[in-house]
């Protein structure tokens, strides 16, 4: 009821351990607070907070327009309502060293497990969009030692994301990943990759964690989990994949209700009512003190006023 009882130090703990267990974990994007707590429910190791998402929400296309205190806010609302760790895109810092400093304190204010933070120009764009400009890794590497030097919690992961695969080539990404970890990434997420090998030439070059990036319509193929472990990735995001199935069927109602006056036709493709009162726990709401809540959830007798 209400938010998650795992503190934001012990999701922090458990992401550092799973990502030493030797495993591959799967975190699908959640859209929305409730999305989160679905994609606990159905047994996956994390939540991912895409910064495209948190953009597309807003109306807003994903080139920089997002600010700290948007982000740092929805990211919150998201992470609080699950007890799985929640990791959080946090572009280019949103602005200079500095910048990136209070970047990470307000987002371990939020109860956030980790964030990662990209080597593009600001205004940046899409990962898997051509024409992306990368900064030198001089400038790369003080965003993540700014990074690293600011977290008070030193479970809060740092993961450096890096775009120059497709600027300057494989051996490029391999190098700048080299750096960011010197500099102090405890994971890298190389974005972007073409190919299982690509993955597996990343994984040769450092020695910590890493990730990648299962997003549709882009430039990696959609491999599955066992590839990708076999290749050695640590983590795999999946981070636009239930906007998009939802924002689908949002359109494909909308069109049934105008063309038909009704949509009637499209409630079996629907979350009940019965389900949805289940996602956001309505019956320990009514059960928390029947004085205050009086309600009656489906499915479940009534309640009686003044009763515990």
């Amino acid at each position: 009821m209400l938010y998650s009882k795992t503190t934001p130090e012990q999701k922090r703990a458990a992401l550092r351990a799973m990502l030493s267990s030797g495993t591959i974990a799967r975190f699908p994007g959640a859209f929305n607070p409730l999305s989160a707590k679905l994609i606990e429910e159905k047994g996956f190791d994390g939540v991912y907070i895409s910064g495209a998402v948190l953009a597309n929400d807003l109306g807003l296309p994903d080139i920089g327009l997002t600010t700290l205190t948007e982000v740092a806010t929805r990211a919150g609302q998201i992470a609080r309502m699950t007890d799985l760790p929640a990791l959080v895109d946090a572009d280019t810092g949103f602005g200079e060293p500095m910048n990136v400093a209070r970047t990470i304190q307000e987002l371990e204010n939020a109860g956030l497990a980790g964030c990662h933070i990209e080597d593009q120009f600001n205004p940046k764009r899409c990962g898997h969009l051509d024409g992306k400009n990368v900064v030198d890794t001089g400038t790369a590497a003080k965003r993540i030692r700014a990074a690293a030097d600011a977290r008070r919690d030193p479970d809060f992961l740092i993961m450096a994301r890096t775009d120059i695969r497709a600027v300057d080539g494989l051996a490029a990404a391999q190098d700048r990943a080299k750096a960011l970890v010197d500099a102090g990434a405890d994971a890298i997420f190389p974005e972007a990759m073409a190919t299982l090998e690509e993955f597996a030439a990343i994984r040769d070059a450092v020695d910590v964690p890493v990730l990648a990036n299962m997003t549709e319509f882009g430039k990696s193929d959609l491999f599955t989990v066992d590839q990708l472990a076999e290749a050695g990735v640590n983590m795999v995001i999946y981070p636009v994949t239930l906007l998009r199935i939802a924002m689908g069927a949002a359109e494909r109602t909308l069109e049934v209700l105008k063309a038909e006056g009704t949509q009637a036709s499209e409630v079996p493709n629907m979350l009940t009512r019965a389900r949805l009162y289940e996602l956001v726990d309505y019956e320990a709401y009514n059960h928390f003190d029947t004085s205050v809540f009086n309600f009656q959830v489906p499915g479940q007798p009534a309640q009686s006023l003044g009763t515990k």
